[in-house]
């Protein structure tokens, strides 16, 4: 009589050589790497590959064109702003001392008035 551990072994050995028995069939069965289909597939990966590779170029130069077409537009309102407030700032400095002229002025006419009233 066999012992059932026996009847084990030789079914996972059995099992074993038919499973490499069926990888082996499946790796002959693989395309081999100089089959027509197989470098056509690579030739297209890689061509497409290529394509992104330029799309993304592409997306990367129109950012870039981007962001420097806003950096111009934010230093042209920067500049205009700064423009702008000197020239707010010149006015109220022409307004100041054409008001200071003007009290001196008055100031020099109540004097002379004063001068006169008292001759």
């Amino acid at each position: 009589m066999k012992s059932p551990k026996q009847a084990d072994f030789v079914e996972r050995r059995n099992a074993a050589a038919t499973a490499k028995k069926q990888l082996l069939e499946k790796m002959q069965r693989a395309p081999k790497l100089d089959d027509p289909a197989l470098i056509a597939r690579r030739a297209e990966k890689a061509s497409l590959k290529a394509a992104n590779a330029a799309q993304r170029a592409e997306r990367d130069r129109l950012k870039r064109e981007a962001e420097a077409r806003q950096k111009a537009e934010e230093d042209e309102l920067a500049l205009s702003t700064a423009n702008a407030a000197k020239a707010r700032l010149e006015a109220e400095a022409e307004r100041a001392t054409a008001e200071q002229a003007e009290q001196k002025a008055e100031r020099d006419r109540r004097y002379a008035a004063r001068k006169n009233r008292n001759r």
